[in-house]
């Protein structure tokens, strides 16, 4: 069994196993944390940074987890919600009064926020270098004219997103939404998350390994098509792409959002009420994502369990290749797997995560 480090409380035993299992099998490194009532009682690493496994995964080592980035987005924009700053159920154009342009007047922050807006791409040719400039991004998606009628159909926005609930965001607070995640999230919840990452961080960054064969397209429709290996430049890294150049591990993955998970308050810091945090649950769609291809249930921000899970009260998402962020209010749980090793199974998520989700709820139920 392939050595594992850190801490796992006795009934979580299984989690260690499965991610053992998991370095022994497909993974060269991986983190895997699980948060109970806003504490840690699994926070484990193991495996190595390179191909070649030659220097190992520390305690400190983080990655870019793509669109396991979302859930961060979303929980500005909920806690935003909360403070009575943003109306969910505006139109996005009250606060971003140029988005109104082609047809979008009646686009609501919701629609943004649930893969409905029509907006899941980019019409006008787009390049890699297009996303390192905001104001040139987030004019296209402004004057565009949606795909489809907003808030019918849902489309996965896989790059846009970010942009689209980062700008609602930057115009609400006067900050961009990296700037806000870390001074009003990461920050408090001391969290070792990062949305646009510093030099001084780069030393503690395991490269993503791309999947062994995959088209460079990313987790998204062409338009731009993102290499997987994109994320191992430094542009990238200090860039902001709020839906997917998000770097942590998994430990402050499942910090953040044991917020969440609990009411909104976590290891003595309130950032939501209890109301605000069941708004993430408000489906806003379910039905098949025409990006995705397959069934979906989506809230406000997060995909809503729709009985593959123990718990109603359960959201979630990933990123690209592999990694996962799972939430349970009922179980008061937040549970996050994170690892440099992508898989491309060609739909949505592959099974080490789900190996992980399995062991961590056969532990809770012991």
């Amino acid at each position: 069994m392939a050595d594992t480090h850190g801490t796992c409380t006795d009934r979580f035993a299984p989690v260690r196993e499965a991610l053992a299992a998991s370095l022994d099998d497909k993974d060269v490194g991986a983190s895997v944390a699980v948060y109970v009532d806003g504490e840690p009682e699994v926070d484990l690493w193991g495996g190595c940074i390179d191909a070649d496994r030659t220097v190992a995964w520390e305690r400190d080592t983080i990655g870019n987890v793509w669109s396991t980035t979302k859930t961060m987005a979303a929980l500005c924009a909920l806690i935003l919600a909360d403070r009575g700053e943003l109306d969910l159920a505006a139109p996005v154009a009250a606060y971003w009064p140029e988005f109104a342009a082609a047809g979008k007047e009646g686009v609501r922050v919701s629609h943004l926020l649930s893969h409905t807006s029509g907006l899941h791409v980019w019409d006008a040719p787009t390049t890699i270098d297009d996303l390192y400039d905001w104001p040139t991004v987030t004019a296209r998606l402004a004057a565009q004219a949606p795909a489809w009628e907003p808030g019918t159909e849902a489309g996965y926005h896989a790059v846009t997103q970010g942009y689209l609930v980062g700008e609602v965001v930057r115009r609400v607070t006067g900050r961009s939404l990296g700037t806000f995640f870390a001074e009003e999230v990461a920050g408090p919840l001391g969290a070792d998350f990062h949305i646009g990452l510093a030099a001084e961080h780069d030393h503690r960054v395991a490269p993503i390994l791309a999947p062994p064969s995959s088209p460079p397209r990313g987790d998204q429709a062409p338009n731009p098509a993102i290499p997987a290996d994109t994320a191992n430049t430094l542009a990238w890294r200090r860039a902001e792409i709020p839906a997917a150049n998000g770097h942590g591990n998994a430990r402050s993955v499942a910090a953040v959002q044991s917020l969440l998970a609990c009411g909104g308050a976590a290891r003595g810091v309130r950032l939501l009420s209890e109301k605000g945090c069941e708004r993430v649950l408000e489906e806003q769609f379910n039905g098949t994502d025409r990006v995705l291809g397959v069934p979906m249930r989506y809230g406000m921000g997060y995909g809503l369990n729709a009985g593959q899970l123990p718990n109603p009260r359960t959201c979630f998402w990933g990123g690209w290749g592999g990694s996962v962020v799972l939430v349970d209010l009922d179980a008061r749980m937040s549970v996050s797997y994170t690892m440099n090793q992508m898989i491309d199974p060609g739909g949505v998520g592959d099974e080490r995560g789900f190996m992980i989700l399995a062991a961590v709820y056969e532990g809770l139920s012991a």
